[in-house]
């Protein structure tokens, strides 16, 4: 997997692309959800960064943590 996906070839893209991206898919844990992916994700971080506004890291990965699914639109399985 390090080899497929470590060098990152197969898309390079800003993490708001990616964001972007997570729109175009409906997510199989939660089909149901009548909101952008995107906002999930925001709605995470702001809720993180509420709960422990010192901690920027943790803001970053609330942010970030369902990025990796935006690879089913390039043949992943979900």
């Amino acid at each position: 997997q390090s080899a497929q996906y470590g060098s990152c070839s197969l898309r390079r893209m800003s993490v708001m692309e990616a964001l972007e991206l997570l729109d175009q898919l409906v997510d199989e844990s939660d089909p149901d959800v009548d909101f952008p992916n995107s906002f999930h994700a925001f709605q995470t971080a702001e809720g993180i960064r509420r709960a422990h506004p010192d901690k920027d890291w943790f803001h970053l990965v609330g942010l970030l943590h369902d990025l990796g699914k935006v690879l089913v639109l390039f043949g992943e399985p979900q």
